[in-house]
């Protein structure tokens, strides 16, 4: 059962992901069709559009919202950088909400679902418990010697995992956005902080790339 369990919800997370992929496909291609127009409102209103369309699947776990961005940069130049940016770190902020709103009773229910007896055990544990004190009671239950490094410096493991190649396996920015919220150990003025550093990289090296330094 466990294991039919698993894949029905990997099932659905491909078909996110592949619809993801079609919808970021279907926008490259409106902007290949519309990119010869030289009206000024005309390519206003597209960036407009282009800019809602990825902020909605930036957000969206296991979505490939990234790759919009990129595109936008690409066809639009490094003017468009600094909105992409703006963009990315907007998109992000909703699921981290989200997660906060999100009891974690749900998660020892879809653990325990999952057959993950271990885990739904552990954060029925630390349910109860505030931010400062779920800290130490994982770091006193941690098994390793990387599980509490990487939670004393879980800011900078949250700004690596966004930068993370293939980090679409994990739930893309959207889902560690919302994983960031349930787990409670990310403020939110320091959560904002971290992303608006962790996603800055990708848009300054396209735009410092296109000026050819």
């Amino acid at each position: 059962m466990r294991w039919g369990r698993l894949a029905l919800i990997v099932a659905g997370l491909l078909g996110l992901y592949l619809l993801g992929q079609w919808i970021t496909e279907m926008v490259a291609r409106q902007f290949g069709l519309v990119m010869h127009v030289r009206s000024e409102p005309t390519f206003h209103i597209l960036i407009m559009t282009a800019s809602a369309i990825y902020v909605a699947l930036m957000a969206v776990p296991f979505m490939p919202g990234v790759e919009i961005g990129v595109t936008m940069i690409l066809m639009f130049g490094t003017k468009i950088c600094f909105l992409v940016y703006l963009c990315t770190v907007a998109a992000l902020i909703p699921p981290y909400l989200i997660g906060r709103l999100i009891p974690l009773r749900y998660c020892v229910r879809a653990s325990a679902f999952l057959g993950l007896g271990r885990v739904s055990q552990l954060l029925r544990e630390i349910e109860p418990l505030d931010a400062e004190a779920r800290l130490a009671f994982l770091l006193a239950k941690a098994p390793d010697r990387i599980t509490p490094f990487l939670l004393r410096h879980r800011f900078l493991a949250l700004a690596v995992v966004l930068n993370l190649p293939g980090n679409m396996v994990i739930g893309g920015g959207g889902g560690i956005a919302m994983l960031a919220g349930v787990s409670g150990l990310y403020p939110l003025p320091a959560y904002l902080l971290t992303v608006a550093l962790a996603v800055a990289p990708v848009p300054v090296v396209i735009a410092l790339s296109e000026l050819g330094l």
